[in-house]
């Protein structure tokens, strides 16, 4: 059977190299390319992909917002990170999101292979270079309780950020986000959580053991 495989990236080279590569493997078609949340959406919907090929870093967007809009609205399609981004926010928020494998863009073309495959048939794939570290990260969340359960996955990731002392800028850059979605998320965190500014919520979020490194 055919697999099924849609390309999202906002660079050009990377993803024309992408779609070359598939429309090189055995089984294998590519159905479309986007390059942003709603193109890729758009045609997560029209195409009814097996596989989504998805960075995490779309211009200004958040390919982690394309992956649970995907996943609302087509559940059927594997998604498979290929991202440069390699810290465990990324990461974390990738798998919670609804994707099935995580690779960074220096794997190789038998890694992205065996990936898609393997997201294809149902599996979890984890690059070697994140699949330790992502086994410990979600072992030892799942463990423990959540902070501020009033608060979205990404309000949570946020506020993490927020403690640690990072700028909105920075945390844009590290969720792929928007820095307008960054003050969103901000104003809705000292709503629910019930401060005054940035910097009670600083110490409400460390307090509950939120901002370790």
């Amino acid at each position: 059977m055919t697999v099924r495989v849609a390309v999202v990236d906002d660079h050009p080279v990377f993803r024309l190299g992408m779609t070359a590569l598939v429309g090189t493997l055995d089984g294998m078609l590519v159905v479309g390319d986007a390059v942003d949340v709603p193109s890729a959406v758009a045609l997560a919907v029209r195409h009814d992909p097996d596989v989504v090929l998805m960075d995490l870093h779309l211009g200004q967007q958040s390919g982690i917002d394309a992956i649970r809009q995907i996943r609302s609205q087509q559940p059927r399609a594997a998604i498979l990170v290929i991202s440069m981004l390699d810290d465990d926010e990324s990461l974390h928020g990738a798998l919670r999101a609804g994707a099935s494998g995580y690779l960074l863009k220096g794997a190789s073309p038998e890694e992205i292979e065996r990936g898609i495959r393997a997201v294809a048939n149902g599996e979890v794939l984890l690059g070697s270079a994140v699949g330790g570290r992502a086994m410990r990260l979600l072992t030892a969340r799942a463990a423990a309780p959540i902070a501020f359960p009033q608060l979205t996955e990404r309000e949570r990731e946020v506020l993490d950020l927020v403690a640690r002392g990072l700028d909105n800028a920075t945390i844009a850059h590290r969720l792929a986000l928007s820095p307008k979605t960054v003050r969103n998320n901000l104003s809705n965190i000292l709503v629910k959580l019930q401060v005054r500014d940035r910097s009670q919520a600083i110490v409400t979020a460390r307090r509950s053991g939120l901002g370790d490194a």
